[in-house]
């Protein structure tokens, strides 16, 4: 997701008049009561758009990898071998690796879901999606990507990927939702962080042991998908 700066559209985005604190003591009465009713219509698109999604896998990474990147070639190897293992992706619909793991899986011949978002400066759906979505709020996209996804596989990225990455392992950690695979591809792109985690995090006592667990590191498109596929696997013999 690019968030690079630019100029705001008039009156700025739907998240940010939600978020913004009220100026007046009434206007909560006039705007963001009402607001509720966009963001129902908002879930109940996405859920009738999204409820064939039964063996989805979300991918996420940076929006700025351009194609010649090994790593976007990386992603769309992974999806095309998730589409031909018979999951659909899920990708934020934009460029970079959205981008290529869309493709991947709509050169395969796979299902490719895209959940773009409504941005200051405007994200535009990438050219290999069978299915897109369009969102407004940042947390009704949030909740469908999980919602609909059996296993998250984060490339490399920046605070966008960092963020789905750390909140589908909180969502995990609290059991809020049920355990499913979350793999990261890179080694040498998320091995600081996973150092960081357990020389500071886990010998603080903010994480226990087995919350290391939670996270699959690996540099092999054909690995994550064992992975997932073995998970799914053993979740249906439970």
């Amino acid at each position: 997701m690019n968030n690079e700066p630019n100029e705001k559209p008039p009156g700025g985005t739907q998240d940010e008049r939600l978020l913004e604190t009220p100026r007046r003591s009434d206007e909560f009465l006039h705007t963001d009561t009402w607001r509720v009713f966009r963001i129902m219509g908002e879930f109940i698109q996405g859920f009738e758009d999204l409820a064939p999604i039964t063996n989805g896998v979300a991918v996420f990474g940076s929006a700025r990898t351009p194609p010649e990147d090994p790593v976007y070639k990386a992603a769309q190897e992974t999806a095309a071998l998730l589409a031909h293992a018979g999951f659909a992706v899920i990708t934020g619909g934009g460029p970079g690796i959205m981008e290529a793991a869309n493709r991947g899986a709509f050169e395969a011949g796979g299902t490719s879901v895209g959940c773009n978002i409504e941005l200051p400066h405007e994200q535009k759906s990438n050219d290999y999606l069978t299915l897109s979505l369009k969102f407004k709020y940042f947390f009704v996209r949030k909740m469908l990507f999980v919602k609909y996804s059996n296993a998250f596989i984060i490339f490399p990225g920046g605070f966008g990927t960092l963020d789905e990455l750390f909140e589908s392992l909180t969502l995990i950690q609290t059991r809020k939702i049920r355990n499913f695979p979350v793999v990261l591809y890179g080694s040498r792109y998320w091995s600081g962080m996973i150092d960081w985690i357990k020389s500071t995090v886990l010998s603080n006592a903010n994480i226990a042991e087995e919350d290391l667990q939670l996270l699959h590191l690996t540099d092999s498109p054909a690995e994550i998908v064992d992975i997932i596929s073995s998970f799914q696997d053993a979740s249906r013999n439970l």
